[in-house]
């Protein structure tokens, strides 16, 4: 509502004030993990706008404690309003939910709440305090900001998007092999701007030995990335692969999981703090994520080729009849230079929201 003058009522404020956190936690360059995006906005006890603040990643202010810094006295009886439940924990800073109450808000109203279970409570934790609190204020808009780090919390295991290229008769390689270059440059180049939204590149001891891949984020000058904010690239298999891999180079960080279990592997990565899995490795290796249900996200990029003999993009992963097919949700189709690419995610169980 408003008034007649066109000014927001009170009851206008917070939902326009939540638009405006949930902006500020997309600004462009925060990254999106390992920590979620989250933004804040301080309204003073007339329901003015006094303070903003985000967060700028791993170990800097969080969203509630920017706000609050630049609102100052302000806040002193307002409101704050946050896309994220308050933490209630101590890590690389201190919890929000103390300086809240330091702050001396009245009010605190958050869109999602905290999946993470060594961060939340800040929400009990204030209303103990006297604190009024109210949570779910566009909640969908608010997880959607940080889709892959609220799956990953749920979960308890990295999001995985399988990335791959084939021809039209659904190839990844010639018969002797070769698949370089399936896609033209304009995909290629897509891949490397998706893989800066990863935090680990993962393959199997078949692709480094095979097509000795360097796995890092590079090519293309919008994205290119120094070591330090590479993706973790992850060679998984019992396999040894060559001492002069360049995937074991010094451009970017790499670790070696001796396992053929996707589960184990992406247990592993969780507790190293990875959300995102971008599956870029072989057939078999596809395959067995297929297989063990763990495939969450597909981007394929399909050439206009034909090969008629080689590799599949994904090897046998023991599916008989076409009753039981496994299909997914097809998202987006686009084409990319001459080649098409499709995002397609796990179809939606009948009778689920």
């Amino acid at each position: 509502m408003t008034t007649d003058t066109g000014t927001p009522t009170a009851a206008d404020r917070e939902p326009l004030a939540m638009r405006q956190a949930l902006a500020l936690a997309q600004t462009p360059g925060v990254p999106t993990g390992p920590n979620p995006r989250v933004g804040a906005v301080v309204l003073d006890a007339v329901g003015d706008v006094v303070g903003t603040g985000y967060h700028r990643g791993s170990g800097t202010s969080h969203a509630e404690v920017a706000a609050l810094g630049e609102a100052g006295p302000a806040a002193g009886g307002g409101t704050l309003i946050v896309t994220l439940e308050p933490c209630h924990h101590t890590g690389r800073t201190g919890p929000c939910s103390q300086a809240i109450l330091d702050a001396g808000v009245r009010r605190v109203v958050f869109a999602q709440g905290d999946p993470n279970p060594v961060a939340s409570g800040g929400a009990a934790a204030l209303r103990a305090a006297g604190i009024e609190v109210e949570g779910g204020l566009l909640a969908s808009q608010a997880e959607f900001v940080n889709d892959v780090w609220s799956f990953a919390m749920r979960e308890h295991r990295p999001y995985v998007t399988w990335k791959f290229a084939a021809t039209l008769d659904g190839r990844g390689a010639a018969a002797d092999g070769t698949s370089q270059w399936i896609t033209g440059p304009e995909a290629r180049a897509d891949v490397h701007r998706r893989r800066a939204l990863c935090d680990a590149v993962l393959v199997g001891t078949g692709s480094v030995t095979t097509d000795d891949p360097r796995l890092t984020v590079r090519d293309d000058a919008d994205v290119a990335l120094p070591p330090s904010q590479q993706p973790l690239r992850v060679v998984m298999g019992e396999r040894e692969i060559p001492v002069d891999s360049r995937v074991l180079d010094d451009t970017a960080p790499t670790l070696r999981l001796s396992t053929h279990e996707p589960a184990d592997a992406l247990a592993e990565l969780f507790g190293r703090d990875r959300q995102h899995v971008w599956l870029e490795g072989g057939p078999t290796l596809a395959a067995a994520f297929v297989r063990a249900d763990l495939v969450d996200e597909i981007v394929a990029y399909v050439a206009p080729a034909l090969l008629g003999a080689g590799p599949s993009a994904v090897s046998d992963f023991g599916i008989g009849s076409i009753d039981a097919i496994a299909r997914y949700r097809l998202v987006e189709v686009t084409r990319v230079g001459d080649d098409v690419r499709m995002i397609l995610c796990r179809r939606t169980p009948e009778g689920a929201s």
